[in-house]
């Protein structure tokens, strides 16, 4: 059963178009993962499903929802958390969820047993009469989250939430992601990072509004076609240069390189890098990440 469905989705902001005819699909009780770098239309596409933006064409739906024709019950069924910290710096942790209880009208029986359970939820029982200000990046973003499921939705939207946060926080962070997700909420996340992608159930590569690919992790990497070589030699930046029109990618002191055939191609990269006088120190084949799918996948198809 699909929870979001989004057709033809659009938003233009005069001349910028930020979502260019957006269609995806998420099921319900998935975590689906919108992959793209900043300014590849992420954020504008999360306030358009959450109803805040209005789309300049298509249509979308949200738990049999329309995003324009019912955007206020939209706000009782989601949780949303977008990518500022949005909270109040000078309330302390609880009064900060007391307060979003309050604008969502969570009725006072059994509150507080839901507040407590948040709190231990996401760790935040030892601070919880901290104020929000003094806390650290990644208890900032668990204290979003739990304001974000106070009023227990049925759909969570998470925009690039752990930007800017520390890895031990980001793991626990999706900790926590996955146990939703085993109490079936369905959760849409945003994120710049290929590695977090990597624990989505799906995932959807967007850049400059458009989305170029929409599958399973394995689903995505298998459309990237030929062969993946990693190059090792002396002045890399110089051989890329020397390597294109090829698909070049640099990953620190290496390169990927994008081929047809396997050995043929590696007689080619190696008979280039000897021409420019560069010194190979190996050549071998190796599996596409997510990281080289999404650059081949870009225009240009090189990094």
């Amino acid at each position: 059963m699909e929870t979001i469905r989004a057709e033809g989705l659009t938003r233009r902001f005069g001349d910028l178009t930020a979502v260019d005819r957006l269609t995806v699909s998420v099921k319900e009780g998935e975590i689906f993962g919108l992959v793209g770098p900043d300014g590849a239309g992420k954020t504008t596409t999360m306030r358009l499903l959450t109803g805040i933006l209005a789309p300049t064409s298509g249509e979308a739906w949200v738990d049999g929802l329309h995003i324009v024709k019912d955007a206020d019950p939209i706000k009782d069924r989601i949780g949303y958390m977008s990518q500022r910290f949005g909270l109040y710096p000078d309330l302390t942790v609880q009064e900060n969820i007391d307060f979003y209880a309050d604008l969502y009208d969570v009725p006072g029986k059994g509150r507080a047993e839901r507040l407590e359970r948040l709190l231990a939820f996401s760790n935040l029982t030892p601070f919880k009469r901290r104020r929000a200000g003094n806390l650290s990046g990644g208890m900032k973003q668990k204290l979003g989250l739990a304001c974000a499921l106070i009023h227990t939705p049925r759909v969570l939207f998470l925009d690039e939430p752990t930007n800017g946060v520390d890895p031990v926080s980001r793991r626990d962070f999706w900790r926590i992601l996955y146990q939703l997700l085993r109490e079936g909420v369905t959760i849409f996340v945003s994120t710049a990072y290929l590695d977090e992608a990597e624990r989505c159930n799906r995932i959807g590569l967007m850049h400059q509004g458009r989305l170029l690919a929409c599958d399973t992790v394995d689903g995505v990497k298998g459309l990237m076609k030929g062969v993946l070589l990693e190059v090792r030699c002396d002045r890399p930046r110089e051989a890329a240069k020397a390597l294109r029109p090829r698909e070049v990618a640099m990953f620190g002191d290496r390169l990927h390189v994008r081929t047809e055939e396997t050995e043929r191609g590696q007689a080619e990269v190696e008979a280039t890098l000897k021409a420019g006088g560069f010194t190979s120190m190996g050549i071998r084949v190796i599996t596409p990440s997510l990281e080289d799918v999404f650059t081949s996948a870009l225009p240009g198809g090189e990094a």
